[in-house]
């Protein structure tokens, strides 16, 4: 600032021409003491990296077995025999419990009693009538040398016949006895409960000596045993029906369970309903089905843990990318120009998840964009001072 030489100010003016100049070294010295900050912000820069959309469920999902079966006996009966306890592993087939059989036991064994006395039979009737069959074959050699009549000759191959006959009938008789066994056998096989799968008994209806019924369709009833196969687990989720038709089987998932924090569970989609569920007062939602890749007998999830899911629908690898909370509303930034000034660009996007958006245009790699937007002040027009940024990771 130049200031006027007081010698040529006339003497009347001199007294009003310093106290303007000490005024307006007053305003300087102010100003200069009071002037602003720059203010401190955190800085990204925009570099290439990969950018993944992906669609999440709208409510909790839950941890299903892929095989779990809610068994009775076929038929009722008393609780004899309850070889199983809750928790107990089993292996396919496996006896779980038995209902009071002895009366079938008991058909069993007089079915195969009747099976003996049937081949006994057998065995007398038809080396009867292959003895019958000899003769009558010894009857017609003679007949026709003329020693014997044709009367005796017919009778001979009638009773040939007749003990043939004898000798099939009595091995229908061996079929039938079989027959009762199976039937008695297929009784027995209706008063034992086996597994039908490997797995963990998760719950048991019933004490011995009490009366278990069977479940027969359209009548809700307690099951016996309740078997869950733990080896193949997934999760069932709803996702909104507008992202339904993002979605395909097979497609990549992340999983994370309430029960078991800071990790995610890699899976892949394994069914997609094909319908929409209309339930009152919520969205409309598809169920999804995603399971899980490579569990390990270490991870000890359970069956009935809430879930959420992550589904990838669409991939770009290698492309310019920022933070997500680097937008602004309008998909807007605040970009560090020159001398420390922030200036506000409008960019267009791409690709977007919770924590990257894919850059088309309005930035460049190398860019320098502004990530603590939370910070008071922070606007465009301002002078920044800028902190060491955030690594991209």
């Amino acid at each position: 600032m130049t200031f006027p030489q007081l010698g040529s100010i006339p003497p009347k003016y001199k007294k009003f021409a310093i106290l303007a100049i000490v005024v307006a070294a007053l305003a300087v010295g102010i100003g200069f003491l009071t002037r602003s900050k720059p203010i401190s912000v955190v800085l990204q820069k925009v570099e290439r990296g990969t950018v993944e959309a992906s669609v999440s469920n709208t409510r909790a999902g839950t941890v299903n077995a892929c095989r779990r079966a809610k068994m009775s006996p076929s038929a009722g009966g008393q609780i004899s025999k309850l070889r199983v306890k809750k928790g107990q592993r089993v292996k396919k087939g496996e006896v779980l419990l038995e209902l009071w059989n002895d009366d079938l036991h008991a058909q069993e064994s007089l079915a195969r009693d009747q099976l003996n006395v049937a081949l006994t039979r057998v065995q007398e009737v038809c080396t009867m009538a292959d003895a019958a069959q000899r003769d009558a074959v010894r009857s017609q050699e003679l007949r026709d040398k003329g020693f014997i009549s044709a009367q005796q000759l017919d009778r001979a191959l009638t009773d040939a016949s007749a003990r043939q006959s004898a000798c099939a009938s009595a091995k229908g008789d061996i079929e039938q006895s079989k027959s009762r066994i199976e039937l008695a056998r297929a009784g027995l096989d209706r008063m034992v409960l086996r597994a039908p799968f490997n797995g963990v008994v998760a719950d048991i209806s019933g004490e011995l000596g009490e009366y278990a019924t069977p479940s027969p369709p359209g009548i809700l009833t307690i099951p016996a045993i309740d078997l869950i196969d733990d080896s193949c687990l997934y999760v069932s989720a709803p996702i909104d029906e507008v992202d339904a038709a993002k979605l395909k089987v097979g497609q990549r998932s992340r999983i994370t369970l309430d029960a078991i924090k800071g990790r995610t569970f890699d899976g892949k989609v394994r069914r997609i309903a094909p319908y929409v569920l209309d339930l009152e007062k919520q969205a409309r939602t598809v169920e999804v089905e995603v399971e899980f890749d490579k569990l390990s007998a270490n991870d000890n999830l359970l069956v009935g843990y809430s879930a959420d899911v992550e589904i990838i629908h669409d991939v770009r690898k290698q492309v310019p990318r920022i933070p997500a909370q680097t937008l602004m509303e309008g998909n807007r930034v605040l970009f560090y120009g020159s001398k420390g000034m922030l200036e506000e660009r409008k960019v267009a996007t791409g690709l977007s998840n919770w924590e990257y958006t894919e850059v088309v245009s309005g930035l460049n790699e190398g860019d320098q964009i502004v990530l603590s937007l939370d910070r008071a002040g922070v606007k465009a027009g301002v002078r920044v001072v800028p902190e060491e940024a955030k690594p991209a990771q």
